[in-house]
């Protein structure tokens, strides 16, 4: 079913593209639905039809038509993933480093919801050789491919909007656990804004980008490796790799901001902690350090059992 769905642009969305705006809320769609909606005509900010790559002001009204029962067509995929809990509302689940999230334009197998909806719809699947719309798990936040650890998605829709308030909100905390090159102050905040560079094509510190803000500490070190705990205040494209590869500790294993080879991305989403939805009792899930990290990594950090 069609429904005009209508957003106040917040001031978190300054100088937010459209189409990444109406990405973030409508995450249980296909982008390239949504990008259809803003080019066929059938989404307006402030009365007008703008382009996808309109850049949103803090007030602006956008109004949407769009199809909220729409699923993406998505092959289930029977893949090994580590549930951490589930119940009729939601999952959390322990991400692999490697593993995309959601389909792209050009690989549209192997993701996170390819597994989730086998996992969801085991019945429909079997046998079935054709893709097929599914019942989709709504993402209410994401993690890069090569980052491992925590995440959280919706099983239906109301806690999906719940969760995403949340989100915007900032009542959900979330923590990481990175290894970086050399040793960094035994704590900090790193307040840096950060933009994208269209002829580099490559998110970086940019004095006219959208102010950001990590706090970090440093839990150990070893040789010229140390392990810190982060926290993400904003939530920017590539946020914790460029704040710490602007202060000269970029993380082991991140080829593009300037870190050490390693098998890797020593980067690890290892707390998250929130309300339920349901019945708001507050629920924490840890995940140790990889194996794969550096020695530094090991023995001594584990994180709260559920």
């Amino acid at each position: 079913m069609v429904e005009l769905v209508t957003f106040v642009v917040p001031e978190s969305s300054r100088k937010q593209r459209l189409d990444q705006f109406l990405f973030e809320r409508f995450s249980t769609l296909s982008r390239m639905y949504l990008r259809e909606v803003v080019r066929d005509g059938f989404c307006e900010v402030n009365g007008r039809h703008e382009n996808r790559g309109y850049e949103l002001r803090p007030g602006d009204f956008v109004e949407v038509h769009v199809d909220t029962d729409r699923h993406a067509t998505m092959r289930p995929e029977d893949l090994p993933i580590k549930i951490v809990f589930e119940d009729e509302h939601l999952l959390v689940i322990d991400k692999p480093s490697g593993m995309l999230v959601h389909p792209t334009v050009g690989v549209r197998s192997g993701t996170l919801l390819n597994a989730l909806a086998h996992h969801l719809n085991p019945a429909r699947t079997e046998g079935i050789s054709e893709p097929l719309a599914v019942n989709r798990a709504g993402l209410v936040h994401r993690l890069d491919k090569d980052t491992s650890g925590l995440i959280v998605v919706a099983k239906e829709k109301r806690t999906h909007r719940i969760l995403a308030s949340h989100f915007q909100r900032k009542l959900i905390e979330k923590k990481y656990l990175a290894v970086v090159d050399g040793i960094p102050e035994s704590s900090g905040i790193i307040e840096l804004p950060i933009g994208r560079s269209e002829e580099e094509r490559i998110w970086r510190v940019d004095e006219s980008g959208k102010e950001a803000t990590t706090v970090f500490k440093t839990l150990g070190s070893a040789g010229n490796y140390s392990l810190v705990e982060l926290e993400p205040v904003t939530g920017r494209t590539n946020q914790l790799r460029i704040h710490l590869s602007a202060i000269g500790h970029p993380i082991v294993g991140d080829w593009k901001y300037g870190g050490s080879d390693h098998c890797r991305l020593c980067l690890h989403s290892s707390t998250l902690k929130f309300k339920h939805p349901a019945d708001g009792r507050v629920l924490e899930f840890g995940s140790d350090v990889p194996e794969e990290f550096p020695r530094v990594a090991s023995g001594g950090h584990r994180r709260p059992a559920p």
